[in-house]
């Protein structure tokens, strides 16, 4: 197991430290990770919001892109990567006020391409808010 899974916690606030787009993930705190996995959760904020008052799509495909990310750097080879193809499907609302729960895997990963998955729920009931499937080129080796 590489060192960077030690640190987790610490890779995702030094992604939101920086005064680049990552930063709007300032809320989110780590709740555990393992091996290719990471549980994360927030609250939706009006800064999260859309104009019907729920958290932004664009957001969530954000949320997809990072928090899988941080699980592929829990896997012993540890490399972001870069992404290749990332497809949300959103299934119900988080409305302001709301805790949201999310958690990534990887699903697969090989010598080129990783493949993870985000499942972002409603903490107090368990639905399914959206579903995020992430690709990402490792590179050549």
């Amino acid at each position: 197991m590489s060192g960077v899974t030690q640190n987790v916690g610490q890779m995702l606030r030094s992604m939101v430290s920086v005064r680049r787009f990552d930063r709007v993930l300032e809320k989110v705190t780590l709740v555990s990770h393992a091996p290719g996995r990471v549980v994360c959760e927030m609250k939706v904020e009006e800064e999260h919001a859309n104009v019907g008052g729920t958290l932004h799509g664009g957001l969530t495909a954000t949320i997809v892109d990072d928090i899988s990310t941080l699980a592929l750097l829990c896997t012993e080879r540890g490399v972001a990567g870069v992404s290749a193809n990332l497809d949300i499907t959103y299934m119900s609302p988080a409305k302001i006020g709301e805790d949201v729960v999310i958690t990534a895997y990887v699903l697969r990963q090989g010598k080129t391409l990783a493949f993870a998955s985000v499942d972002l729920t409603n903490k107090a009931t368990g639905k399914l808010i959206a579903q995020g499937r992430h690709i990402k080129y490792l590179g050549s080796g």
